[in-house]
Formats: C-alpha cells, sequence, structure tokens
C-alpha cells in the first residue's frame, strides 16, 4: 500500500495538467471490463484521463436490463451513450478469468453467496474446451460476445446502434502477453487489432 500512498502525496503536484478537467468530460468510449487488478483500461488503451468512462464489474457482466430498480451498471451505460454521447462501447474480457473460470468449472461458490448470486447474470453459463486451461480464453471470448448480445438489448444502446451512432467492440485481453484481440464479425472470431 505505501507505493500507492507515496505516489498519491504527489500525483497533484502538476496541477496545470489536470485544470481542464475540471471543465467536464467528453470521453469518446464507454470501457467495460473486469474488475480484476490485472486489466487497467488506461495502460492498455493509453488513455488520458478524461478519454475513457469505465464500468468495472466481477467477470465484465452486463446484467439484464430493469429500469425498476434500476441497477449501477444499467446507469453507467445509460449515462454514457445518452448524457456523454460515448461513440464507442468496449466489452473487455481477459485471460486467466476468475469469475469465467469458476463458471466453467462449476466452483463451489456457496461461501461467497454474493459473487455465485452475480455470476448467475452471466446470461449463457460459458464453456470451454478444455476447462482446465487457466486462460480459458475460449470460454472468456464467448463470454465477451454473450455480454455484446446483452447490451445490445438496453433501450439506449438499441436506439443509437439503430441510428449509427453507436458502435460495440468486444476485445479480449492476454494478461500474460498484454496482448489485445478484438472481435470481427466477418470471421467470427478474435483477431490482433
Amino acid at each position: 500500500m505505501q507505493p500507492l500512498i507515496d505516489n498519491a502525496r504527489t500525483f497533484g503536484q502538476r496541477p496545470e495538467e489536470f485544470a481542464k478537467l475540471a471543465d467536464g468530460q467528453s470521453p469518446d468510449v464507454l470501457f467495460i471490463t473486469c474488475s480484476d487488478s490485472r486489466v487497467v483500461p488506461a495502460l492498455i488503451t493509453g488513455a488520458r484521463p478524461g478519454q475513457l468512462f469505465e464500468l468495472r464489474t466481477a467477470g465484465n457482466i452486463v446484467p439484464p436490463y430493469v429500469s425498476h430498480p434500476p441497477t449501477g451498471e444499467a446507469a453507467t451505460i445509460e449515462y454514457a451513450v445518452e448524457v456523454l454521447g460515448v461513440r464507442d462501447v468496449v466489452v473487455c474480457g481477459h485471460s486467466h478469468c476468475g469469475a469465467v473460470g469458476a463458471l466453467v468449472r462449476g466452483d463451489d461458490l456457496e461461501s461467497v453467496p454474493a459473487v455465485r448470486a452475480w455470476l448467475a447474470h452471466a446470461a449463457d453459463e460459458p464453456t470451454a474446451a478444455d476447462a482446465d486451461d487457466p486462460t480459458v480464453a475460449g470460454a472468456v471470448q464467448n463470454h465477451v460476445l454473450a455480454q455484446l448480445l446483452r447490451l445490445r438489448s438496453y433501450p439506449c444502446v438499441e436506439k443509437r446502434l439503430a441510428d449509427g451512432r453507436l458502435r460495440v467492440r468486444g476485445w479480449y485481453y492476454e494478461v500474460h502477453t498484454g496482448a489485445v484481440r478484438e472481435h470481427r464479425v466477418e470471421s467470427d472470431s478474435f483477431e490482433a487489432l
């Protein structure tokens, strides 16, 4: 923790770099990814403050849309699309994902009931050709596609996709190599950016 505290102490010593951020935000991208500490959207994309609007959930799960009671995830997506007017939404899964791995392996989650209940929102249960593969690559990629389908069902996303003001993208990030792949509809595969 101490290195993080030390950096936080010196971080604000460059106020000229941050002054313009007080005027508001206008990110072009909503980046939906896992809460995993190895996945750092700004590091992966090179984004500076104000360029990405982020939604991080365990397993980069996009829960079903409900308006009553609204979820924090739905509110974040709606705000990014309707108020901020983002032009792209990226759903980014990653290798070695504990959430997807737990689903693939059928792990006993009795001791973590909130996690178990959250993972029930995963849409289709991801499957893997090899449940012993620690990267769970195929399962994560299928999971990303399921989350994209779920995202497309949100009214604000559906509307903006229909009028061409929004694009959705599926990414897969390898934590062990740093490589990023994007789903290509034409080939129905994840390919290098």
